[in-house]
């Protein structure tokens, strides 16, 4: 996942860039960028780490423009190194393109030899990159034209924030993957990864970009394209990411026109009425498992606890990009509470179990910590099959259920009992119909034809 933000018509647009990739950084550690563009200059900064670390004061007055698109990464194409964060910035004989791209391109492979045999040379390994040079590329003399013909070319998932020259245009593919919204500040237009950027900054949330739309930014005015309907496009059935709601986006968001806190809590509920432990206390993983563990203990009246407490200054563990920092932060993560725990049988909620490590680390704990029984219950069903559209398991290896059973994870992590939620009944906790999701990390039954070359390496 990335976050991605951007901002048109305010004087104090690199601050607010600013404000709203801190309220992102969730989606992404590894790197944070922000391009501002004042008159006919444009000036950015960039940095591998997380934005606090990355931007000063100085950096942020320095950064002067009433224009600005900010990203923070965590890759999935495209290794973790400078050469690599975003916004993605290249000028060409038609003027200049920022790129702030959240999601994983499926033909990115194909495009890139197609573009590279009639003369495009590649300064990145990203598949972002592949964007800016279809914009330059396009013969295209209307800028509606040639949004829409260069992205008629990508297939995969997109939501991106441009900054071309004097405008800034925001786009989701046709399956509406990943969520970018539309906000509005005292006259400025915002686009933004999550609501809860709108929130932070005080803009008004005014509605989400939809699945197949272009929005051209112009100063004060806005234009939409449905690039759905279009010529170029196929029609396609919506495919929002469901790991939305179940892990990544913050609970304060609303997601695909819902809140995501609501979301948790009901995946909690249906998971009690499915899977009931013998236990007394209930308690989340730290943090995402917060909500889901809320609706468990009120279904079951089984009192709500909490076991462990986060230490808040150490970043999530699975959008890290190596196992080693992985493993190691895991342990300085989760504390947990002796008096709480000891003697008692715990039912611990948690959100997904994807490569199963940090599970087992945590069962480890909590029985070193006093628990007598414990009990994992999961918000979804197993993680079997890899994601090709921008969350981080591209094969089969990193997923332990795709090759175990519950009962050998189980064992594994060091549980007493292990139940996951169903299907069915993560489906009816949704807000939305079921045929509106993508389920594929789940099923297997993708939305697109998967990609023949897949991971981080194999643009380099």
């Amino acid at each position: 996942m990335c976050g991605i933000f951007g901002v048109s018509t305010h004087r104090d647009a690199a601050r607010l860039t600013y404000l709203g990739l801190y309220a992102l950084q969730h989606r992404g550690e590894e790197s944070a960028g922000i391009v501002v563009q004042r008159g006919k200059k444009v000036h950015y900064h960039k940095g591998m780490g997380l934005v606090g670390d990355v931007f000063t004061e100085g950096d942020i007055k320095s950064l002067k423009g009433d224009m600005a698109v900010g990203h923070v990464r965590y890759s999935t194409t495209g290794s973790s190194s400078t050469k690599n964060i975003q916004p993605f910035f290249v000028t060409h004989k038609k003027g200049y393109i920022a790129i702030a791209h959240n999601g994983n391109l499926v033909n990115t492979y194909a495009l890139r030899n197609e573009l590279e045999h009639k003369g495009s040379i590649f300064s990145t390994s990203m598949d972002s990159e592949i964007i800016a040079h279809l914009l330059a590329r396009t013969k295209a003399k209307k800028i509606e034209e040639s949004l829409a013909e260069s992205l008629s070319e990508i297939e995969g998932a997109y939501a991106v924030v441009l900054m071309i020259d004097n405008l800034l245009i925001g786009a989701r593919d046709p399956y509406g993957w990943r969520p970018l919204c539309i906000g509005k500040l005292n006259g400025a237009y915002v686009l933004a990864s999550e609501t809860c950027a709108l929130d932070l900054i005080q803009a008004t949330y005014i509605r989400d970009i939809e699945p197949g739309e272009i929005v051209i930014i112009d100063k004060d005015k806005l234009k939409s394209i449905r690039i759905s309907t279009s010529s170029f496009f196929p029609t396609a059935e919506h495919a929002y990411c469901i790991f939305e709601y179940i892990y990544f986006a913050r609970p304060d968001s609303n997601i695909f026109g819902h809140n995501v806190y609501s979301v948790r809590k009901a995946l909690g509920k249906q998971l009690a009425k499915e899977c009931p432990a013998d236990a007394d206390l209930v308690m989340p993983i730290p943090d995402s498992g917060n909500y889901a563990a809320l609706g468990y203990s009120e279904e079951t009246k089984i009192p709500y606890e909490v076991g462990m407490i986060r230490n808040h200054y150490i970043g999530r563990t699975f959008i890290q990009p190596s196992q080693f920092i992985r493993d190691f932060r895991v342990k300085v993560k989760l504390n947990p509470i002796k008096d709480v725990l000891k003697n008692k049988r715990v039912a611990i909620i948690e959100d997904s179990i994807v490569r199963g490590t940090t599970s087992r680390i945590r069962v480890k704990t909590l029985r070193e910590a006093g628990a007598k029984k414990i009990h994992m219950r999961i918000s979804c069903p197993p993680l079997c099959y890899p994601c090709f559209y921008g969350i981080d398991f591209p094969t089969k290896k990193e997923l332990i259920a795709s090759a175990h059973s519950i009962k050998w994870i189980r064992d594994f992590i060091g549980a007493d009992s292990l139940e996951y939620l169903s299907l069915d009944g993560m489906l009816k906790s949704m807000p939305l119909p079921k045929k509106s999701f993508c389920t594929a990390c789940f099923t297997g039954n993708y939305p697109t034809e998967p990609p023949k070359k897949i991971g981080k390496s194999v643009l380099e």
